[in-house]
């Protein structure tokens, strides 16, 4: 059977409703995060080619279920802290998206000397076009509807310290004018590693269209 994006959501909430009631063992003991997503991630993309047919994708590509049908990127985070790292592009990403959707878990993990359990609270499916920087967008519409000439907008994306020089922030401008970008709901720094903080879409409550949101008791 074909994964698709509907699909893919009810099994998410199966995987986390299940995964919570066991015992990691093998996560006893490990503080370090990436460690812990890098479990999550695999287990999950197990759990998933047991039932469907789709395509992997290679680390190098970043990103891990990469069927144009999903184009779905997996980030596993603690709630403690809500955020991961994303491979850095270009300076597009920030305004019109990363270019495809993610999946989010949020997890609590709770040890002990014979137990490592992760408490799925969360898992949060954001498509590409909800992906930019919240801020960037809302203040790029607000401009656009104000009737902002291209050297103001050129002008609010130096002061944001935008990555780019002079010809790769008028391309922008000039797609800004043309189409402007939705409104994201993503925090995004500027270094070289996007630096993605969630807990904006964590809390937005299914109001949102683009931005699913599924949360668990336990």
């Amino acid at each position: 059977m074909d994964l698709t994006i509907d699909l893919l959501k009810e099994e998410a909430k199966t995987f986390c409703e299940e995964e919570s009631k066991k015992n990691h063992i093998e996560l006893i003991g490990i503080t370090d995060g990436k460690a812990v997503g890098t479990y999550v991630e695999h287990k999950f993309k197990k759990y998933l080619k047991n039932k469907y047919d789709f395509t992997i994708g290679s680390s190098a590509k970043g990103i891990d279920l990469s069927d144009d049908n999903i184009n779905t990127d997996i980030k596993v985070t603690s709630i403690r802290q809500p955020q991961s790292s994303c491979p850095f592009k270009n300076a597009n990403q920030k305004i019109f998206g990363l270019g495809y959707n993610l999946l989010v878990f949020v997890y609590e993990k709770i040890d002990s000397a014979n137990e490592s359990i992760l408490n799925f609270k969360h898992f949060t499916f954001i498509e590409s076009q909800r992906t930019s920087d919240y801020t960037i967008t809302k203040r790029i519409n607000e401009m656009v509807n104000d009737g902002a000439i291209k050297e103001d907008i050129i002008g609010f994306l130096e002061d944001r310290n935008i990555p780019g020089d002079s010809i790769i922030l008028n391309e922008i401008v000039d797609k800004i004018i043309k189409k402007p970008p939705i409104q994201g709901f993503l925090t995004i720094s500027n270094a070289l590693q996007w630096r993605l903080q969630y807990k904006r879409v964590i809390e937005l409550n299914n109001k949102i269209s683009g931005v699913d949101n599924y949360d668990f008791e336990n």
